[in-house]
C-alpha cells in the first residue's frame, strides 16, 4: 500500500466489541483529547450478538498524535472493551489486482471507472487462467500474468499467485469474472479477496444461475459482491441489486441485464471496501454510509 499526498488527510476507525455504555463517549474522547475533529461517525448495535459497531473518521489536520503511535495509544482502550478493531488513513493507496478469465465487462468496468479517477487506488497486475484478455491489460498499461489452473498442479499455480500478489504488493484480490474456486490453504495465506457472484445469493449458488432463475420462471434477477470464503459463494456480502425480468425474456435477455448488473455491483462493493465502509462481523457485514 502506497501513500498519496492529500492537503487534509483523514483517519478511520472500524471497530466492533460488546455492547456496553459509555462506548461513543469513549472513542469521541480518544479523538477529542488529541486534538482531533470528527467528520463523520456512525454506529449500529446488533442484537442478536449483543455487538457494537462503529465507524468513526477524523481529520488529521492538528492531530497531536503522530500515526505510528494513534493505533497502540488507542489499543489502550480497545483491550479492556473486547474490541476488534482496524485503523485506516484516507491517503493510503491500497494496490489492487483483478483475476479474470474469458469474459471482459467487469474487468473494463473496473478500469475505465479507475481510469476516471472513481477509485482511490492502484491497480498494477492482472491474473488470468486464460490468455484472452491479455490485449485489454496491454492496453491499459497493466501488468498481466496467465496462470492456467488444473487440478494436477493447482497448489504449484496457487503458489505462483501468492508470489506475485506479494511481488506486486496486492492489498486486495478482486475476482471480476474468475471462473475458478480459490481453495482453502490459499485463503488462509490471502484473505482480502472479493467476488462478484451473478446471483442475488443465497439463491442459486455455483454455476449457470440464470439457466436455473430462468428455469424456476423467477420475476427478479440479481447479483451479489461478497468477500471470498471457504465455503462456495457464501461469505459476507457487501453489496447487491436485483432486476426485473418478465416472461418474454429468455436466458439471453438474463445474461445481458445480469451482466449490466455485475458490473454495477462490483464497482459498488470494491468502492466501499476502498473508502473503509464494510465491518465484517462473523459472516455478516455491516456497510456504513
Amino acid at each position: 500500500m502506497t501513500t498519496s499526498p492529500t492537503l487534509y488527510p483523514a483517519a478511520t476507525l472500524l471497530i466492533s466489541c460488546p455492547d456496553q455504555q459509555g462506548l461513543v463517549a469513549k472513542i469521541a474522547n480518544f479523538i477529542y483529547s488529541n486534538g482531533g475533529n470528527i467528520i463523520h461517525a456512525d454506529q449500529h448495535r446488533d442484537g442478536a450478538s449483543g455487538l457494537f459497531l462503529s465507524r468513526i473518521e477524523w481529520s488529521l489536520a492538528g492531530f497531536n498524535l503522530p500515526r505510528d503511535l494513534i493505533g497502540p495509544a488507542f489499543n489502550a482502550i480497545a483491550q479492556p472493551l473486547q474490541a476488534d478493531w482496524r485503523l485506516c488513513f484516507s491517503d493510503a493507496m491500497p494496490r489492487l489486482a483483478i483475476w479474470v478469465s474469458r469474459q471482459n465487462h467487469c474487468l473494463l468496468d473496473l478500469l475505465w471507472r479507475h481510469q476516471a479517477q472513481e477509485f482511490a487506488a492502484e491497480i498494477p497486475l492482472i491474473i488470468s487462467n486464460h490468455e484472452t484478455l491479455k490485449p485489454i491489460a496491454d492496453q491499459f498499461n497493466i501488468a498481466f500474468h496467465h496462470v492456467p489452473i488444473s487440478k494436477a498442479t493447482r497448489a504449484e499455480q496457487e503458489a505462483q499467485q501468492l508470489a506475485l500478489l506479494k511481488q506486486y504488493d496486492i492489498d486486495l484480490v478482486v475476482l471480476a469474472k474468475y471462473m475458478q474456486i480459490l481453495s482453502g490453504d490459499f485463503l488462509q495465506q490471502f484473505a482480502n479477496v472479493v467476488n462478484i457472484h451473478h446471483s442475488f445469493l443465497p439463491a442459486f449458488m455455483g454455476a449457470q444461475p440464470y439457466h436455473r432463475a430462468h428455469e424456476r420462471g423467477v420475476k427478479i434477477i440479481g447479483a451479489t459482491a461478497h468477500y471470498v470464503t471457504e465455503a462456495l459463494d457464501a461469505g459476507p456480502i457487501i453489496e447487491q441489486d436485483v432486476v426485473r425480468i418478465t416472461h418474454r425474456d429468455d436466458v439471453k435477455d438474463l445474461i445481458r441485464k445480469g451482466k449490466d448488473l455485475e458490473r454495477i455491483v462490483l464497482s459498488r462493493g470494491v468502492r466501499l471496501h476502498l473508502q473503509n465502509r464494510v465491518l465484517v462481523y462473523g459472516n455478516r457485514t455491516v456497510v456504513f454510509s
